[in-house]
């Protein structure tokens, strides 16, 4: 292997990345600018501020209900990363009104637990059905909340430590995490002038 040879490739690669860099500098630029641009600065703001809090005050509650339950309970559910997206970001979306996000996670959780207690020793078959009949359910009482599908498929595929919540699955973490969801979005998307949440 001649190093000499690949010390000249590299340099040239390296000189070719350079002139390249300097000839799409401006039109990084200006696509950079007009990026930031269509998204709000303001609303970008608000964004991380709400779904920063939302999330770190889950996280402490989580922390907290895990050292007084002895490890037992937890308030985090992955799903409810997925609805800070909505209850922060998409805030005039249907899928993010309040009862969307209670409603949608309180009964796709009911919907899990009870295809877990009915067909968890077939993992392939609950799944399919927890996920399934959670969004009928969530079309049928009008609170479509598309994370909600993760919170039924977790019931089903969350573990033992999940499976020992049972039906108190939906209210702790589910019902709770909902409700702290939907208060700071409350709170913070009503700060900023021009930003209202729920939209009527």
């Amino acid at each position: 292997m001649d190093l000499k040879k690949l010390e000249l490739e590299a340099d040239s690669y390296s000189d070719e990345l350079e002139l390249l860099s300097q000839s799409n500098t401006d039109g990084l630029s200006r696509s950079l600018t007009r990026l930031l641009s269509k998204a709000k600065t303001s609303s970008l703001l608000w964004s991380w501020i709400g779904s920063f809090l939302g999330i770190s005050i889950l996280a402490n509650m989580h922390s907290l209900v895990g050292q007084l339950s002895g490890g037992t309970l937890t308030l985090m559910v992955g799903s409810f990363g997925a609805s800070a997206v909505l209850a922060y970001c998409a805030i005039e979306s249907p899928l993010a009104k309040p009862k969307n996000i209670i409603g949608g996670h309180v009964l796709s959780a009911l919907v899990g637990v009870t295809v877990y207690k009915l067909f968890g020793g077939d993992y392939w078959l609950a799944s399919a059905l927890a996920v399934s009949v959670a969004i009928v359910v969530m079309q049928l009482t009008d609170t479509v909340h598309p994370p909600g599908g993760a919170t039924a498929l977790i019931a089903v595929t969350g573990g033992p430590g999940i499976y020992k919540l049972g039906y108190l699955y939906p209210l702790v973490p589910v019902a709770l995490g909902a409700v702290v969801i939907v208060i700071i979005a409350l709170v913070v998307n009503n700060i900023p002038d021009g930003r209202r949440y729920p939209l009527k």
